[in-house]
């Protein structure tokens, strides 16, 4: 049941970071607060297909 994600940055549009999540649990998007190393700062992530 667990799925490998990607997390995208919300203003740049990069591909920073990828994670697992369990589908039963948390069917929703995933969005967490993550480093985006163009910026130089923390910014919202969110999972993409």
């Amino acid at each position: 049941m667990r799925l490998t994600v990607t997390l995208a940055c919300t203003e740049t549009g990069d591909r920073n970071y990828t994670t697992t999540k369990n589908k039963r649990n948390h069917p929703e998007r995933m969005e967490l607060r993550k480093y985006c190393p163009r910026l130089k700062r923390v910014t919202l992530h969110r999972e993409t297909r």
